[in-house]
């Protein structure tokens, strides 16, 4: 159904329009809700919900997609020393609300408010419990969580949806990490959305709509690493830098 020229509005099903013709600028439907059947439905097929408070569910698919292919991470020498001083540990799917809160309510520049409401705290909470949503977690020698991101994993693809720092490079320190389990686990690669400068210095590349689709394509037919990723922390304890 629709009720605005060439944007569709979602009904009670969890189907979605085809992202391939998705309006230039991403959107692609509006309307529906944040069931977690409905969520996972829309990463499997390169769709994300983003919006405000006060507005209808958005549901876009970019063109161009901004990913991270993990072979392509670029370390800066500096990073790559605070790695091997170990000034962090890392932890993953310990405190998924946390860093959702955090990701949420800490400032960043020339942005007000944020699209994390409770709602989306909600839904993701619920992929989380089966197993669908992680968190990579950066913790400082008193135990404080100090940064981390959190994100979407199905078949070989994640998809990463926000991080944060409360002290310097925090969040960098926490891609390291799961850039290294998506090498051990063959990931495909981290979706990181829509472009953006700092994650471009990265490695981040942009690639245009269709061939993104196609390589999710590809990666959902491989069963990828479900369940709670905490039992795969020793994989980080082995890391050399």
């Amino acid at each position: 159904m629709s009720d605005g020229p060439g944007i569709p509005r979602l009904g009670f099903d969890h189907i979605f329009p085809n992202p391939r013709y998705a309006m230039p600028e991403g959107l692609l439907a509006y309307g529906g809700d944040l069931n977690p059947d409905r969520v996972l439905m829309a990463y499997r097929r390169g769709i994300f919900p983003w919006y405000n408070e006060g507005d209808p569910i958005l549901w876009w698919s970019p063109d161009p997609r901004l990913l991270l292919y993990p072979n392509d991470f670029k370390i800066s020498r500096s990073l790559r020393k605070k790695l091997r001083q170990k000034r962090f540990s890392v932890k993953l799917d310990r405190n998924f609300v946390s860093v959702m809160h955090h990701c949420a309510t800490v400032p960043r520049h020339g942005r007000r408010g944020s699209w994390i409401l409770p709602e989306v705290i909600e839904a993701y909470s619920a992929l989380h419990e089966r197993g669908f949503a992680h968190s990579v977690e950066v913790y400082d020698a008193e135990e404080r969580l100090v940064g981390g991101l959190y994100g979407v994993s199905t078949g070989t693809a994640f998809f990463g949806e926000s991080m944060f720092s409360l002290v310097p490079d925090a969040s960098k320190v926490a891609l390291a990490h799961l850039v290294e389990l998506a090498k051990s686990w063959g990931f495909a690669f981290i979706d990181c959305q829509i472009p953006s400068e700092h994650l471009i210095r990265l490695g981040a590349v942009r690639v245009d709509r269709d061939r993104f689709l196609d390589e999710l394509e590809a990666t959902q037919m491989e069963l990828g690493v479900p369940g709670n990723w905490k039992e795969h922390e020793a994989l980080l304890f082995r890391l050399e830098w």
